[in-house]
């Protein structure tokens, strides 16, 4: 097997997400070769073991090893995953400088082995170190995507779906914004089938406003929720990031909520943010700019105005 004819995907950071996104990537037969980089080099070759054993039954060939940062000249994609947790009495601003830190080292060794691929950022706060990662490795915008709220809106879905007993993936609905405290639901462009999901609760005498704002609430802080229960999530996200990497890999023009760069769309200029995106092998092809009532707007540009403040934390 050479080379050019596999996908190679670079995991930085091998913790529950990242070796999370490694086993949906062989479960898949997504990608031909998985490099995982760690500082803890032990844990990234007990890794690379352990999935490799998982190959015998996935659906394509694969091969998976823990490597070094010259493994990323001419990989097709590089997603970090790496990064401090909050601590208890840390602000989520001291833990925004420690990150950023890790980031810009992290950045400056891919690029100085030539790559010239895209990546795929996971760690949180995932739209400031996107925007990081973009600054600091000099690839055009649309190459640099954060995870964004795929798995918000995934989570919008899937509670939908339990709610009115209709298989989630007929649930079309999106949360967009920052991914934290003030991201939202787009409701008026919400569809249960090709149905409005405003046209629903009409025709169900017992859906008030007050229920879908319960579900987004749960959407929103569906996270807090996992954590206190077992630690950490990763599951969620190392499918999301899958679904990201396939939609690249297999040049899809689907259309996720990715955070993106915007240059004048919705208003904003200047920074990364979930918003409905189309993705290609090129990364993002081009930003949707949907229509939003008046309440999104306010809620949109509010978002927006928290990450600008928290982005002047990082220069």
């Amino acid at each position: 097997m050479t080379k050019e004819d596999v996908n190679r995907v670079v995991i930085i950071g091998t913790g529950s997400v990242g070796c999370s996104y490694a086993y949906s990537l062989i479960h898949q037969g997504t990608a031909g070769e998985i490099v995982l980089i760690d500082v803890d080099k032990e844990k990234a070759e007990g890794e690379a073991m352990d999935l490799n054993h998982s190959i015998p039954f996935a659906p394509a060939p694969a091969k998976v090893w823990s490597g070094v940062y010259e493994d990323c000249k001419g990989a097709d994609l590089v997603v970090i995953t790496a990064g401090l947790a909050q601590k208890p009495g840390e602000t989520r601003l001291d833990l925004l400088a420690k990150n950023t830190e890790i980031f810009k080292q992290i950045v400056k060794q891919v690029m100085d082995n030539n790559f010239n691929g895209i990546f795929l950022v996971a760690t949180n706060p995932v739209d400031i170190l996107t925007h990081v990662t973009w600054q600091e490795s000099g690839l055009p915008k649309e190459k640099v995507i954060g995870s964004g709220t795929v798995l918000d809106s995934a989570r919008l879905r899937y509670m939908l779906g339990e709610y009115f007993d209709v298989d989630t993936r007929n649930i079309h609905a999106a949360v967009i914004g920052e991914h934290g405290d003030t991201e939202l639901p787009v409701w008026s462009h919400a569809t249960i089938g090709m149905e409005s999901i405003y046209k629903r609760m009409h025709e169900q005498a017992d859906l008030e406003e007050k229920t879908l704002d319960d579900i987004f609430e749960n959407v929103r802080d569906a996270a807090y929720h996992i954590i206190k229960r077992k630690g950490a999530t990763n599951y969620g996200i190392g499918m999301s990031l899958l679904r990201i990497t396939q939609a690249i890999f297999n040049n899809e023009r689907s259309v996720l909520t990715v955070s993106a760069h915007l240059d004048g769309e919705y208003g904003e200029k200047g920074i990364y943010i979930g918003v409905p995106a189309i993705i290609n092998r090129g990364g993002i092809h081009e930003i949707i700019e949907i229509d939003l009532n008046e309440t999104e707007k306010k809620q949109f540009t509010h978002s927006a105005k928290v990450l600008k403040n928290l982005m002047s934390h990082t220069s």
